[in-house]
C-alpha cells in the first residue's frame, strides 16, 4: 500500500505538468510478449446492443484471503468484433470468511455464449451464496448446478418466446462451461471445494511448480476428460466436487482454456512467466496486464482468478 500512495501522491502534486518523464509511458502497458507476439492492430468494438467491456478485473484481501480477478477479451474476438464470451466473479462470505468464485466460458458455436457465461456465473454464485448463507455442513454440488441450468433454460424461453425450450436449443443459445466454488479458512488451514463443467480447470501454484486441481486436459494422466465433451445447461451423469487443502505459501488459480491452453503443462514461458509475477499478489491493473500477455497462436479469451492465502492482519506486498 505504501509505493501505491507515493504514486497516488506524486501524480496529485505533479498534476498540471503531464509531461514529466516519470509518468508511463503507453509502451509501458503494451502486451508482455511470450515467445512470438501477435501481430498488432486496434480492437474492434464488440458487436452487441448491451454494454460488454473489453476487460474486467477485481482486486481485494479479506482477513484471511487476498483475491485477484481478471477478465480479458481475446485477440481474436478484438479483431473480429466479437464480444468477450468469458465472465467471472469473486465475492466474500462474512458469515464464513470464504471467497467464492465462478468463472466460465461461453461456447464459442453458441449464439449469445456471452449471455451464457454471464448468466452461469451470476446464478451459480446465487446458489452457492444461498446454501452458505443456511450454515449447512456442506454445499450440495448439485443443486448449484441444477439451479444454473434452470436459469439459463428460463432465460432462453424469454429469448426464444417458448414455454418450455428443448435442450438444443438452450445450447445453441447459450452453451458454457462453468467452474464455481469457495476457499474457506479452517483449523488445519485453507480448503477449497469446487465443480467443475466443461474445460475450465483449477491449479495449485507453489514453488513454481502447477498442480492441476480439476480433470486437465494438459494432464497426461487423464485418458478421458470427460468433463470437457458437454457445456451447461446438459448436467454431468455424475456430480463429482474437489474439496483439497491450499498450503499457506501457494496460490489457488482457476480459469477458463484460454489461459489453461497457454500453460499447458506449466513447464513452458507462459508458465515460468506467471509463476514469477504470482508469487506475492499483483495489484489488480497489473494482473489484468499480466493475462493480457501477446503470444502467437493464443488469442482466445482469458480468465483467470487467484487465491492467496495470508494471515489475518497482514499487510500484502505492492
Amino acid at each position: 500500500m505504501k509505493e501505491r500512495r507515493q504514486f497516488w501522491q506524486r501524480t496529485q502534486d505533479d498534476e498540471p505538468d503531464h509531461d514529466r518523464a516519470d509518468l508511463p509511458a503507453h509502451g509501458h502497458w503494451a502486451p508482455l510478449v511470450v515467445g512470438e507476439p501477435i501481430f498488432e492492430f486496434e480492437p474492434r468494438p464488440p458487436d452487441v446492443s448491451s454494454y460488454r467491456p473489453d476487460t474486467v478485473y477485481d482486486d481485494w484481501s479479506c482477513d484471511n484471503f487476498a483475491v485477484r480477478m481478471a477478465c480479458v477479451r481475446g485477440y481474436a474476438h478484438r479483431y473480429r468484433g466479437i464480444p468477450r464470451q468469458d465472465e467471472a466473479e469473486v465475492a466474500f462470505h462474512p458469515q464464513s470468511g470464504a471467497v467464492m468464485f465462478a468463472v466460465a466460458d461461453g461456447v464459442s458455436s453458441a449464439r449469445q455464449a456471452h449471455i451464457g457465461a454471464t448468466i452461469a456465473c451470476r446464478s451459480a454464485m446465487y446458489a452457492l451464496r444461498h446454501q452458505m448463507n443456511a450454515a449447512r455442513d456442506a454445499v450440495n454440488w448439485a443443486k448449484v448446478l441444477d439451479d444454473t441450468a434452470r436459469s439459463l433454460t428460463s432465460r432462453a424461453a424469454d429469448t426464444l418466446r417458448q414455454d418450455a425450450p428443448a435442450q438444443e436449443a438452450v445450447l445453441d443459445l447459450f452453451a458454457t462451461t462453468l467452474v464455481a466454488g469457495y476457499v474457506a479458512p479452517a483449523r488445519g488451514g485453507p480448503v477449497a471445494s469446487m465443480v467443475q463443467v466443461g474445460d475450465t480447470s483449477a491449479w495449485i501454484l507453489r514453488h513454481g511448480r502447477y498442480r492441476s486441481v480439476l480433470t486437465d486436459k494438459h494432464d497426461q494422466r487423464q485418458q478421458v476428460v470427460s468433463s470437457a465433451v458437454t457445456p451447461l445447461p446438459v448436467l454431468p451423469d455424475r456430480v463429482m466436487p474437489v474439496t483439497i487443502g491450499l498450503p499457506s505459501d501457494a496460490v489457488l488459480l482457476v480459469g477458463t482454456d484460454g489461459f489453461g491452453d497457454a500453460l499447458g503443462d506449466g513447464d513452458g514461458q507462459v508458465g515460468r512467466l506467471f509463476a514469477t509475477c504470482l508469487r506475492t499478489p499483483p495489484p489488480g491493473r497489473a494482473f489484468a496486464h499480466l493475462l493480457d500477455f501477446s503470444r502467437e497462436t493464443f488469442d482466445d479469451d482469458r480468465t483467470l482468478v487467484g487465491v492467496w492465502p495470508r494471515e489475518t492482519g497482514q499487510e500484502m506486498p505492492r
